[in-house]
């Protein structure tokens, strides 16, 4: 495996530079972090971030400073008007040139195989939910979460302050940023890990999703796992399907849900019927017929029975 050399600035640090770095990092596991203002040593690295005064994937160069810098993401149509896309910082370049190479390592690591459409998908996704408001930030484009909420205020929690720095010399001074630093790559990078993972269960649950049994004529979709992301599916494709039913996350029940009438809505294709609103075990056994019942949540979106065979009962009741 190649050995590279990943220079930043030193001093202080932000979100951005800490996102670029540990994007690298990950792609690259065979590195030496160089974090400098030398001007001849950052020449002499195989990738810049946030240094440097040039911006040049092919070179390995992701700096935004310079003069004359307007890096920015595609214009976008929003309700029938053209919007600019979001201007790049070092997060932003560093993730529009490896955001590919980072997923695909992750999902080497963890024994996941993506095809080429799976891995845009998440490269984007991560992009629109996270790295945009990191280089939104460091930009001064907005400030997407004021006082110290948010990544980009919690990553610069991390610098040290003065007080810590009482008593220490320059080298110690130093060193003391260089552990924070690694701490904040470690930090970010676990939380980008999970919202990859996160995006991935989501790929991976569609086709699942997709491929369930349908009962009842059509109308109740059976998922054999509980905890599945199955909303967006069934709206966008499955516009028979009125409810679906799934184990529960401790296996002692079976849930039926109500499918939204669309994503994000708590307006829903068909409720549970109003006689149940509200009860539960023997009571709500009582008016079902059903002896297994276990609830009726009072908003008649979701309720459940113990058995596979109950929460079915349940089901066609509903579905009258």
């Amino acid at each position: 495996m190649t050995h590279t050399t990943i220079a930043t600035h030193s001093g202080t640090f932000h979100a951005d530079d800490v996102f670029g770095v540990g994007v690298l990092m990950g792609v690259f596991p065979s590195h030496t972090l160089l974090r400098t203002r030398d001007k001849a040593l950052i020449a002499t690295a195989d990738f810049v971030v946030d240094v440097g005064g040039t911006w040049d994937a092919a070179s390995g160069r992701f700096d935004h400073h310079q003069r004359g810098f307007e890096g920015a993401r595609p214009p976008r149509l929003v309700d029938g008007a053209i919007v600019p896309g979001v201007g790049y910082a070092s997060a932003g370049l560093v993730w529009s040139a490896f955001g590919a190479a980072y997923v695909q390592a992750w999902a080497q690591t963890h024994g996941h195989s993506l095809d080429e459409a799976a891995v845009a998908s998440v490269v984007n996704t991560i992009d629109h939910s996270l790295v945009q408001y990191l280089d939104i930030v460091d930009t001064g484009q907005g400030d997407v979460a004021p006082g110290i909420f948010g990544l980009s205020s919690l990553v610069a929690q991390l610098n040290t302050h003065w007080l810590e720095e009482q008593g220490l010399d320059l080298a110690a001074k130093a060193q003391l940023l260089e552990t924070r630093f690694r701490e904040a790559i470690a930090i970010t990078r676990k939380f980008l890990d999970h919202a990859i993972s996160k995006k991935v269960a989501q790929i991976r649950a569609m086709d699942i999703v997709r491929q369930a049994p349908r009962l009842l004529g059509g109308k109740l979709l059976h998922l054999r796992e509980g905890g599945m992301p199955w909303t967006r599916v069934v709206v966008d494709e499955m516009p028979e399907v009125m409810f679906v039913i799934y184990p529960d996350s401790d296996g002692n029940q079976y849930q039926i849900k109500t499918v939204p009438a669309e994503v994000g809505s708590f307006d829903t294709r068909m409720d549970l019927p109003a006689s149940w609103a509200g009860l539960r075990d023997q009571e709500l056994a009582a008016v079902t017929g059903v002896p297994d019942s276990v609830f009726c949540h009072l908003n008649l979106f979701i309720g459940g029975a113990r058995s596979f065979e109950g929460a079915v009962k349940l089901a066609e009741l509903a579905l009258g």
